[in-house]
């Protein structure tokens, strides 16, 4: 049983691809085109030089969720978002309702808190009930509804975003390790 997230370094590549895989015949990620260990070395080396942390729970040697923040919008073309970061939370179905995605998605909003951030923004697919249920349980709170932004597979698909933040954090978990 997975224990809590950590951070762990580029030898998990290898699970990450697969998670996200397993959702492509979903609109919960809007891509048509299958992720490969290529493309997430890249992704972690540069989340890496950001500071951008990824937490992955591991389930008996196997990754069995992730997430991680990246900047909302470009904070350093419009630097007035600096504070604000779009996370990206995903777990394996077999994982779902075991309070894991809730360990993985606190531990992210404390680190993303202690490294100064004030606003955490969830977009999630209008058809991702579950998902916007599970932010609301966190906190998060529904700020707006884009109709027909996204597209997957000639479908217009609908984002919702959502917000929490970061700032009524318990200070024991914003401040110290």
């Amino acid at each position: 049983m997975p224990t809590r997230p950590e951070l762990h370094p580029c030898h998990y590549c290898a699970s990450l691809p697969n998670i996200h895989n397993s959702f492509a015949d979903t609109t919960y990620e809007w891509t048509e085109t299958l992720h490969t260990l290529e493309e997430w070395t890249a992704r972690l080396a540069e989340k890496a030089e950001r500071n951008e942390p990824v937490l992955v729970l591991d389930d008996s040697g196997s990754v069995v969720g992730w997430t991680s923040y990246g900047d909302f919008r470009d904070s350093t073309r419009w630097p007035g978002y600096r504070f604000t970061v779009e996370h990206t939370i995903l777990l394996a179905e077999s994982h779902w309702g075991r309070g894991l995605g809730r360990r993985l998605l606190e531990s992210l909003m404390v680190a993303a808190s202690r490294a100064g951030k004030r606003v955490m923004v969830a977009g999630i697919d209008s058809s991702n009930e579950a998902s916007m249920a599970f932010h609301a349980r966190l906190g998060f709170t529904e700020v707006a509804r884009m109709p027909g932004v996204g597209d997957k597979w000639g479908q217009r698909l609908d984002l919702v975003l959502m917000q929490r933040d970061l700032v009524d954090l318990p200070v024991d978990d914003r401040a110290g390790s």
